[in-house]
């Protein structure tokens, strides 16, 4: 920290000094027309001769990552969002009160605006010989390698300005992340679908069972959720006649975080009426193998060292038959609640002794015992009502319902189902999760949603929906182990 200070101090005594000389600070009307990635891409095959032939000046603005001096010369690197590129500082080229300035007060992690011509050193690396540079922003404070380096991942994470600056990895993440959601809109869209956007905060938090933020509005006097899903607003789109919409959008869930949970993420929900979830299930395939092309040109990647393959069509596992084949859970065991509770105990799984549901303890024992062991695409089918209190009874078998998840790499990517358009089921079971409520169960919002039942009764279409994580697509597809690399500012807990 000491060390930090004095180059603080060193830093501001530089900034004063220059602008005693008249020289601003931070001026605003440097404009770049050149971008250093884009050259190195124009001109990696260029010569030296091919790059005099060009007879042309660049003009780029970068920040100043690394310098070499050489007396009356120094050889440095700028970067901006697209990449580095290596500058040639001369003193016969810019001149003496330039130069003098260049060396005395302009430091790593400066941003510079220069101009010159191209050309190739004798190890062959493009530069850019600069006739003319000046100070665009001075910084304050010196990049992390100076003293200590940017280490600590969660300084990265709070700090991410920096990591972006010094990383190249996690910019690239970030663009890819960019590349990913442009895809996902352009499918949509090309397909038919209506991008909308519907309210994130809502007086009954709905579409899934999750602990919401709250707040107050003081001119409704009322109180307001942050969404924890946009299902149910969409939904009542399809009655308004909107056949195919989707939504990407932020959610928000007052719950824990881990590698996998933000307090806010991205979601990417559809609907499509006249559909089914078998025709969701296609239509994720599709979408996630046109990803994999798009990104790598491969149906197969490498997420954390283990290749997944997303060539369809993907294997489909009734949610009991996982249980009992892949959890390895005896099915004398699924039919008693002691039972569950006694495996729960041994294998260390946490669970609400409370809890009446056993189809609810089903979903503890899936996700500890079956979700980690699913690595290649798959589609768990055949969910238990009591725990899809918004999808379609299946005609043949109404315990189950028509309902998929996607699990990819251990965890949940996309959940979807053919969705329940008749009103009375749907009052019944917004009428048994209040029940459940005053058991004290917090994740059941204690108010039914009279107003989307009232859409229901006015007839929406057989439809069906999904919601596809775009924090956890992106981690697969960019190999980020948790879901703070894919995040530009995640929420951690407060500095000490």
């Amino acid at each position: 920290m000491k060390e930090e200070k004095g180059i603080l101090e060193a830093r501001r005594k530089k900034a004063e000094e220059l602008e005693a000389l008249g020289e601003p600070l931070f001026p605003n009307d440097f404009r770049p027309t050149d971008r250093a990635g884009i050259l190195q891409e124009l001109y990696r095959d260029y010569d030296q001769e091919a790059l005099e032939r060009l007879n042309q000046t660049f003009k780029l603005a970068g920040r100043l990552m690394a310098r070499r001096d050489f007396g009356k010369a120094v050889f440095g690197h700028i970067q901006d969002q697209t990449g580095r590129i290596q500058i040639f500082v001369k003193r016969d080229e810019v001149g003496e009160e330039k130069f003098k300035l260049f060396k005395k007060y302009y430091d790593i992690g400066d941003i510079l605006g220069v101009e010159g011509p191209l050309f190739r050193t004798k190890t062959g690396e493009l530069t850019l010989l600069v006739r003319d540079l000046r100070l665009v922003t001075k910084a304050f404070r010196p990049l992390p390698e100076k003293f200590h380096g940017l280490r600590d991942t969660e300084l990265r994470y709070r700090r991410r300005y920096v990591d972006l600056i010094m990383n190249p990895r996690v910019r690239e993440i970030f663009l890819t992340r960019t590349r990913i959601v442009q895809y996902l809109r352009d499918y949509f869209i090309s397909n038919g679908f209506l991008e909308v956007e519907t309210p994130m905060m809502q007086p009954i938090p709905g579409g899934a069972t999750a602990r919401p933020f709250k707040t107050y509005h003081h001119a409704l006097e009322r109180d307001l959720y942050l969404r924890i899903a946009p299902e149910l607003y969409l939904k009542r789109l399809l009655v308004g006649g909107f056949e195919r919409v989707f939504e990407l959008n932020r959610n928000f869930r007052n719950e824990g975080v881990s590698t996998q949970h933000n307090p806010e993420f991205t979601m990417l929900e559809f609907y499509e009426a006249y559909a089914t979830h078998e025709d969701l299930m296609r239509r994720t395939e599709e979408i996630l193998v046109g990803l994999a092309q798009e990104l790598y040109g491969s149906n197969r990647i490498t997420y954390q060292g283990q290749e997944l393959d997303f060539t369809p069509p993907w294997p489909r596992i009734p949610f009991k038959k996982a249980l009992l084949e892949i959890g390895g859970v005896p099915e004398e065991v699924l039919n008693s609640r002691e039972k569950i509770l006694e495996l729960a105990q041994a294998q260390g799984i946490k669970m609400d002794p409370r809890e009446p549901v056993l189809q609810k303890l089903w979903a503890k024992l899936f996700d500890a015992l079956v979700e980690p062991k699913l690595i290649q695409p798959t589609f768990i089918t055949e969910f238990p009502v009591e725990i899809s209190p918004l999808a379609r009874r299946n005609e043949q078998d109404p315990s189950i319902t028509d309902r998929f998840e996607l699990i990819v790499a251990g965890r949940e990517i996309a959940n979807a189902f053919s969705e329940l358009n008749d009103p009375r089921d749907q009052r019944a079971r917004f009428e048994e999760q209040i029940q459940k409520r005053l058991a004290d169960d917090l994740e059941v919002h204690p108010e039914i949603d009279e107003d989307f039942i009232r859409a229901l009764e006015y007839g929406m279409p057989p439809a069906a929906g999904e919601g596809l994580g775009i924090d956890r697509i992106v981690m697969l597809f960019t190999d980020a182990p948790s879901i703070r690399e894919v995040i530009l500012f995640p929420h951690l807990r407060p500095e000490a």
